[in-house]
């Protein structure tokens, strides 16, 4: 099995058009040409990471956070992070990272955070906004099937817990075939008109280039015509942080304490209790206190993420409670995810989440 097939399968669950501008996901070092001899998962990339690997003759380590954020101009081993380039490179070490594309993919990051929480009723808390285009195109009647189809295989027509979303509408298509033409129905030089379907479906952005390749391979047309639109729709399915409810609801004690076990939170803070029952959750891992906003409009009980600053956490004790439990600690079943899609697409790839606890907070 080659690493650019596992590369391949992890940017299908995290395209990387869904990262966020500041970050540098994707393929961070090393040729994916070669075979892989196992795969490590970890939260960061470090240089006792590397010689675990090493010590396991894995060539291919996976991590959340990207190692490298910034350019180089030189790489001589003055930091931990040239460190670990030179270390990766001598060692033909392939490092990949699924960071906020993972964060945003639907079934993503968040969404491992509140499967351990025990959340129902799971849903985006930020979709993401000018990510979807409507595709419009005109097919003989007869071959419609087989267009929408195609579409749907390449991407198409996901609407929520719905897939083959399309609209169609019957009608007549008119065209001359010219000389150097090649019609699939009508006669060169003669006005032609032809049954058609009028289809339209929904895709996301980043998918337009297979979306379009997928349809001229099944339009019987030689020149068959469509339309794309940008959409000022959400695209529900994949954003920022999640919200959902508790089953049954608890207590801040008890909810708080059996959130600071399930995470291993050495320090868990929060703001004042005030005696509300807590049912309805949002969250965010990592650094996600710019959500905080939208949780207290979505009438969140309670807030977790893993970083909140000073300031942030006043004039909120009626809102909601807030709970930090660290970035490290939010974010750390994300090997998980990465476990699951390799495990499941490659069987026979060896694989193992890091054993290196590389938090670099520790607590007294």
């Amino acid at each position: 099995m080659k690493i650019k097939e596992i590369v391949s399968a992890l940017e299908r669950f995290a395209p990387l058009p869904l990262q966020d501008g500041f970050d540098n996901a994707g393929l961070q070092i090393g040729l994916t040409d070669a075979e892989a001899t196992g795969a490590l998962l970890c939260l960061d990339v470090t240089e006792a990471v590397l010689d675990e690997a090493i010590a396991l003759g894995y060539n291919l380590v996976i991590s959340h956070h990207p190692l490298i954020f910034k350019g180089y101009k030189s790489i001589t081993g003055k930091d931990y992070v040239e460190r670990c380039i030179l270390k990766a490179i001598k060692n033909d070490i392939v490092i990949y990272s699924a960071h906020t594309n993972l964060d945003n993919a639907p079934k993503g990051v968040n969404f491992k955070i509140a499967e351990k929480i025990g959340l129902k009723n799971v849903r985006v808390l930020e979709a993401k906004e000018n990510a979807l285009l409507k595709l419009v195109t005109f097919v003989p009647a007869t071959r419609a099937e087989e267009v929408r189809t195609a579409l749907a295989s390449a991407g198409c027509g996901c609407i929520g817990n719905y897939d083959s979303c399309s609209y169609n509408v019957e009608g007549e298509g008119m065209f001359r075939a010219l000389e150097s033409a090649n019609p699939y129905c009508g006669k060169i030089g003669e006005l032609h008109v032809e049954k058609e379907t009028r289809i339209e479906t929904i895709l996301p952005t980043y998918r337009k280039a297979e979306v379009i390749k997928a349809l001229l391979a099944a339009h019987p047309y030689e020149e068959p015509a469509f339309d794309l639109y940008p959409l000022q729709n959400s695209w529900q399915q994949a954003g920022a942080g999640v919200i959902g409810e508790l089953e049954t609801p608890e207590t801040e004690l008890e909810f708080l304490k059996r959130i600071k076990k399930t995470f291993e939170v050495g320090c868990l803070k929060h703001n004042r209790l005030t005696g509300r029952e807590i049912q309805t959750v949002a969250l965010c891992g990592g650094a996600g206190a710019f959500l905080m906003p939208l949780a207290i409009r979505n009438r969140a009980d309670v807030f977790i993420t893993g970083e909140i600053k000073y300031h942030d956490y006043f004039g909120h004790d009626t809102d909601i409670l807030l709970a930090e439990i660290g970035h490290y600690e939010s974010e750390q079943y994300t090997k998980e995810i990465f476990y699951t899609i390799i495990r499941d697409l490659f069987p026979n790839v060896e694989v193992q989440q890091s054993k290196i606890n590389t938090n670099p907070i520790k607590y007294m």
